[in-house]
């Protein structure tokens, strides 16, 4: 009788004393890592078109055509391969956002709008990225008290402050207050971006657009115009 794939596999791959042997071109290391990131796909596909608390790790597995003991190689449990691509998707989200800005006139109204345009359109070409983001880790955050999804998304608000000085390096205004203020817009944005995937991206992007950038706008006018008071003053 013919042995299973999975067990002629580690036969031939048990470790040698020098080096890790070799099947198929990739050692045991590899083989591991690579079954690891058809997890991580497969989570992301599950997760994304269902939702955390649908899915099972059988379902993980059927999806990344693995069996379950390859689950329990990487994860110790369905919520700590959710934390990863959690981590994964958010720093995907993060680089495309600052990249954007980065890229921008160094207008700040053209880095507002480059930077959300970046945001609204990096979930509206990966719905399954939007939904783990911001519908299921906001509930597994609520119902499994997961403190590393919370102190994930406060990310955002450090992104958003060092997004307020890159516009306004001259700014009046104590680290403190900066600090608030970036968690206030922070907050504004992940509800509107929470409304619109939950909705199926039913508003156009133009219209969320509008809405993200009046907030960031209305700060931009309204310190913007305090500077000029300021320097006014100090010329007087």
């Amino acid at each position: 009788m013919t042995e299973p794939y999975e067990n002629l596999e580690e036969k031939q791959n048990k470790p040698s004393q020098t080096k890790e042997r070799q099947f198929k071109g990739l050692s045991l290391t590899e083989r591991k890592q690579a079954r690891r990131e058809k997890l991580i796909e497969a989570g992301i596909e599950a997760y994304g078109t269902h939702g955390f608390f649908a899915v099972t790790v059988k379902d993980i597995c059927n999806e990344a055509k693995l069996t379950e003991r390859y689950f329990y190689e990487s994860f110790k449990k369905s919520d700590e391969l959710f934390q990863t691509i959690f981590l994964k998707l958010i720093d995907q989200l993060q680089h495309n956002v600052m990249q954007a800005i980065m890229q921008a006139s160094t207008d700040p109204r053209k880095m507002i709008e480059s930077g959300l345009t970046a945001l609204l359109t990096t979930l509206k070409d990966n719905p399954r990225m939007a939904r783990i983001i911001y519908i299921d880790a906001m509930l597994v955050q609520e119902l499994h008290n997961q403190a590393t999804i919370h102190e994930t998304m406060l990310r955002f608000d450090r992104m958003i402050h060092a997004f307020v000085m890159l516009m306004m390096p001259h700014i009046d205004r104590s680290e403190r207050e900066i600090s608030l203020v970036a968690t206030g817009l922070n907050g504004y944005v992940t509800q509107i971006a929470i409304r619109w995937v939950v909705s199926g991206f039913k508003q156009s992007m133009q219209e969320v657009l509008s809405s993200c950038s009046i907030v960031f706008l209305s700060l931009l006018d309204t310190f913007s115009e305090k500077e000029k008071i300021l320097k006014k003053e100090s010329s007087s």
